[in-house]
């Protein structure tokens, strides 16, 4: 069930509307083939590439992805699990500038994104109907487990529709 409009940030509606499907889960799903598909013709040194100055490089991208997948994933079992303490905001800049992604094997990076995509599936999938629908707060904002999800799976929409718009991957 989508979330609705209570149940997250104005701000992330930018990523709940980019899941087109009724299913989330199908969604979630089906990006690691999609994933897979857009990997397929890169190379650790085309990985580096950046379609500009000051944008992340196709590395940084996937990266980000997986710390987005990391972080979102951790906010949706707190709330879920009754947890009342306020979670923390990430500053996405810094952490990809801090994590070095270009350094790393981008095979390295999709590795741990899968693991991290199929821990969360797994984990989504055990959650309730009262689970999803707890409001806990993260970065400031109220939101429910059902919306965090929905919101990873926009955002890996969004991203997913930049490296092949902008990276011609």
């Amino acid at each position: 069930m989508r979330p609705a409009a209570h149940e997250f940030p104005a701000y992330y509606e930018q990523y709940v509307d980019q899941v087109e499907a009724d299913d989330v889960m199908l969604v979630l799903e089906a990006q690691r083939q999609e994933v897979v598909n857009l990997i397929g013709t890169l190379h650790d040194d085309t990985a580096r590439y950046r379609y500009e100055d000051g944008k992340w490089s196709i590395k940084e991208v996937f990266g980000h992805l997986l710390d987005a997948e990391r972080i979102f994933g951790t906010r949706a079992l707190c709330i879920a699990r009754g947890d009342t303490q306020p979670l923390p905001g990430f500053d996405e800049n810094s952490y990809v500038t801090n994590a070095a992604f270009d350094e790393r094997p981008l095979d390295s990076i999709i590795d741990e994104w899968f693991l991290i995509r199929d821990a969360n599936l797994r984990l989504f999938a055990s959650f309730s109907n009262e689970d999803l629908s707890r409001i806990g707060i993260a970065n400031g904002k109220s939101i429910t487990p059902r919306a965090i999800i929905w919101t990873i799976a926009g955002h890996t929409v969004h991203h997913l529709r930049i490296l092949r718009e902008r990276y011609i991957v």
